[in-house]
């Protein structure tokens, strides 16, 4: 896991590069398809903006959160970043950072990066974040992925993860677990739990 920290995150930037967006992310679009009022969006861990370009192209009002400086440099000067687009950026790590309301919080293999003691207080702000209506995308990591033994990563047996959803209408929640490769070649174990949820009205 220490291969995407500090200056690898550079590395993972090159080797993902021209990457479409996340499925994830695709999927809860779609299913805003006729709400017009829908148009806030977070992107928690961002990266350099793969999700944050299509949300922008599909005339979403952005605010990109990431903790590295590199990330949003390399989304600022993206070529396919749309004319006029309304886009804001944050550095900082989404455990300390503060959003606004919004219709999406969108996090794309971020939130296992959460420290596990600090994941409860993030799940609560993405929660307390979004509108009525609104809707989480993202990816969970499950307790036999490659990384799960690693302190600074947030696991969760499938029973945890969809009790994080209590609240909401699941949309989507798919299971993978297969042997592959990071993106920079090295081989690895994933677990993981791709999810999209509509927040239910208080």
């Amino acid at each position: 896991m220490q291969e995407q920290r500090g200056a690898g995150w550079r590395d993972y930037y090159q080797a993902t590069a021209g990457r479409p967006p996340r499925p994830t992310l695709c999927r809860a679009l779609d299913l805003f398809a006729g709400v017009a009022t829908a148009r806030r969006a977070v992107d928690l861990g961002c990266g350099d903006g793969r999700d944050t370009i299509e949300l922008l192209r599909r005339g979403w009002s952005v605010l990109a959160i990431d903790a590295e400086a590199a990330a949003l440099a390399r989304l600022r000067a993206r070529p396919d970043l749309p004319e006029g687009a309304a886009l804001s950026t944050r550095l900082a790590r989404f455990e300390d950072a503060e959003w606004p309301a919004a219709d999406l919080v969108n996090a794309s293999f971020s939130l296992p990066l959460c420290a596990r003691a600090a994941f409860p207080a993030v799940w609560r702000k993405i929660t307390d974040s979004l509108v009525a209506g609104g809707r989480f995308a993202g990816q969970l990591y499950g307790e036999r992925d490659s990384w799960a033994r690693d302190p600074g990563i947030t696991i969760f047996d499938e029973a945890g993860a969809r009790a994080l959803f209590g609240g909401y209408a699941v949309e989507m929640f798919e299971i993978e677990e297969s042997d592959g490769l990071t993106p920079r070649g090295k081989p690895k174990h994933w677990h993981i739990f791709h999810a999209v949820a509509r927040k239910l009205a208080d």
